[in-house]
């Protein structure tokens, strides 16, 4: 049962996704009977494998909600504002209570009340429950809740009625691991059970079947639901069983059969105890497709544990296929072509390798996305402004270990972006803004890496108030000079905030900083962008993966270096007469009838590079995330290769410059250039003021 356990809260957390992008779309407009179908089944199906553990509090708030979302399918209930927003909360709450049964916090005593309050007033048709519960706790979607006990004969106005149901189990259903037991206990669940067992079907002992179903139920339910929610409770298995559900006003006790009385024959043969033959073993049992359902690819569970292995042997394989190619190159022997014919060869199945095990453990940003939903619900309500989300490209994939550290600067930025960025609706109005605010967060490849922009359109960042601040707290001089974009950053420096108050929401300066750390230590970047009275826009620079890369190995000194291959436009040999100074530190190269900066990549890290003996340099055309374009000088270049990254910061500390290090065929440490980083730090030096 301990792994049916895991395997249940795997498929819980993906119905809590499918419940969040279904509420998502009707608030959005979307009305398609089978969106609201959608939602119903994944909150039916959490109650359902709930039941089978026992977590009453889940199975007790799940079957309330439940009861809304049937007088939404069958057209009784309308999905106006208030049900929307309380299905919202709802799913939130069904969230919590996932988490808990699974080991997680427990939620708080009594949050939930309001809650169920307004879920059965909206059942039974009634708005003023639902109001009341708004007033008595308008911050509802920001809390934690904690699980009641529902008494389900009080949630129904409808008048009870019988159901006649009958309902014989086959064999399909027993070989995918269903239990009749359980199912009648489901239905108890929704009234009074009668039931009794026909076993007139049942063969001698010497005829049966042990993989056969040949019991018949005969069940009366005396309840107030209606007989579509009672189908509901045979979903997983009316395909593969006989089931008639009936409904009449009274129904006569079913009084179950006599035991058939089973004769011998007359000159029966004496009883044998020789073993019988083994059954032939039962093959997977495929069930019948649904009509009018595409069929989609099989799938199987993999425990990330062994997915990780995989990747550290991919690694490791990545960095002994360098180790054997760069012994090979300097060996002399008869078969040179053949030799090099099968490196290439390895060379190719390698990379075919890493890039089979990356998909592998490459998932959708969605998954991240999602959890910005609730979120935005809970800030909106304690900030009491109206705000819209709004993402795009969250098919978008990227590697899980990006994803996973991830919510945490997002969580960030959203936060910041509501409190400090979003107007309240009357200042809005007097902008000519619409009253509700809009937070987008939005998610592309591009240049080999993943780009996530979060934006909103609220009032921007008030550069003289954050300067003030900053000289305030020390961080800048009140006689320092800063381009709009280094004030902008400044609310990236460490315990800085321009909020007078600290709130539940932000205003301890911590914030930023804590994304900027985050996504650093990603091997990322972060940059802003600001329009006063328009918005603010982040933008999140990351690697799709931080196990390997292709880059380009070069000679600094004597030192090696990688540059990131996405970084990388072109690379060519610079002639003394292609160069051009200005003043002492500023250098230009004439390129293609364009000036492009030219960086001594030696000096700037502390590497004496020197000259080559002809003259001639080496240089390398890179460009950053935001298409700033450099070339820098090295002493050669050593040829493109495939790395592992290992992270500097853990092992040794950070460096300007450099996003990581490697380990080379021979043995030896290569950097890994950080080329944002390199042009950034190039840009701050241009706008610095020069003494006199």
């Amino acid at each position: 049962m301990a792994g049916i356990r895991v395997v249940f809260f795997e498929e819980c957390d993906e119905h809590l996704g499918e419940l969040e992008n279904g509420l998502i779309a009707i608030q959005e407009g979307d009305r398609d009977p089978e969106t609201i179908n959608i939602i119903f089944r994944a909150v039916h199906s959490i109650k359902g494998g709930a039941s089978i553990f026992g977590l009453e509090a889940l199975v007790g708030f799940a079957h309330t909600f439940e009861n809304l979302l049937t007088k939404v399918r069958s057209g009784e209930k309308a999905l106006d504002e208030a049900v929307i927003k309380t299905c919202l909360k709802a799913a939130d709450v069904l969230a919590d209570l996932v988490r808990e049964a699974n080991g997680g916090a427990a939620v708080e005593d009594g949050k939930a009340d309001p809650l169920v309050s307004t879920l059965t007033a909206l059942s039974s048709g009634s708005s003023a429950g639902a109001e009341e519960a708004e007033e008595e706790d308008p911050e509802l979607a920001a809390l934690q809740f904690q699980p009641v006990s529902v008494s389900f004969a009080e949630l129904d106005v409808a008048a009870p009625k019988t159901l006649a149901i009958r309902f014989k189990p086959g064999l399909a259903m027993y070989a995918k691991a269903n239990d009749a037991i359980l199912i009648l206990q489901e239905l108890s669940r929704y009234g009074e059970v009668k039931a009794a067992v026909n076993t007139d079907a049942l063969p001698l002992l010497d005829g049966l079947d042990p993989r056969e179903g040949y019991l018949t139920w005969h069940i009366s339910l005396l309840t107030t639901q209606h007989p579509s929610l009672v189908r509901e409770v045979f979903e997983f298995v009316e395909n593969d069983c006989e089931l008639e559900i009936s409904e009449a006003e009274t129904i006569a006790p079913i009084a179950a059969p006599p035991p058939p009385v089973i004769e011998a024959p007359p000159t029966a043969p004496p009883v044998s105890f020789a073993p019988a033959p083994a059954p032939a073993p039962v093959g997977p049992v495929e069930a019948a497709p649904v009509p009018n359902q595409p069929q989609t690819q099989g799938s199987i569970r993999v425990d990330l544990d062994r997915v990780d292995r995989m990747i550290d042997l991919v690694s490791e394989l990545v960095i002994n296929q360098s180790i054997l190619v760069q012994r090979l190159a300097g060996e002399r022997f008869n078969g040179q072509a053949e030799v090099s014919a099968a490196l290439e060869d390895l060379d190719k199945l390698t990379r075919e390798i890493q890039d089979s095990v990356m998909a592998i453990r490459a998932q959708p940003v969605k998954a991240v996305f999602q959890r910005m939903s609730r979120l935005v619900r809970e800030v909106e309500a304690v900030t009491r402004k109206p705000v819209r989300l709004v993402t795009e490209g969250d098919a978008t994939e990227v590697d899980r270990t990006v994803i996973e550290r991830l919510s945490d600067p997002l969580t960030h930025m959203i936060r910041n972006a509501i409190d400090h960025g979003i107007e309240p609706p009357e200042k809005r109005a007097a902008a000519g803004k619409p009253a509700m605010g809009t937070v987008k967060i939005a998610a592309a490849h591009r240049g080999g890496r993943i780009i996530i922009e979060v934006s909103d359109d609220g009032a921007g960042i008030n550069r003289e108030r954050v300067r003030e601040k900053a000289v305030e707290r020390g961080v800048i001089g009140a006689e320092d000079r800063l381009t709009d974009e280094e004030t902008d950053n400044l609310i990236f420096a460490a315990g800085f905030s321009t909020a007078d108050q600290v709130s539940d929401i932000s205003g301890r300066g911590v914030g930023m900083d804590v994304v900027r750390s985050g996504v650093q230590a990603l091997g990322g970047r972060i940059t802003v962008t600001s329009v006063q009275g328009q918005g603010s826009t982040f933008t999140l620079s990351l690697p799709l993966t931080l196990a390997v890369m292709d880059g380009m190995l070069v000679q600094v000194g004597d030192q090696g270096m990688v540059v990131p291959l996405t970084a990388l436009v072109e690379s060519f040999q610079v002639a003394p007469g292609d160069v051009t100074r200005l003043g002492v530190e500023t250098t230009f190269l004439h390129l293609r009838g364009a000036n492009v900066p030219l960086l001594d990549l030696g000096a700037m890290l502390g590497y004496p590079r020197g000259e080559d003996e002809d003259g001639r340099h080496v240089a390398l055309l890179v460009e950053d995330d935001s298409g700033q374009r450099a070339a820098l000088l090295v002493n050669d270049i050593l040829g493109q290769q495939q790395v592992v990254i290992k992270s500097l910061e853990a092992n040794y500390r950070e460096v300007p410059g450099v996003a990581a290090a490697t380990i080379l065929g021979d043995g030896r440490v290569a950097l890994i250039l950080d080329v944002n980083a390199i042009l950034s730090r190039r840009r701050r030096v241009c706008a610095e003021p020069k003494a006199a």
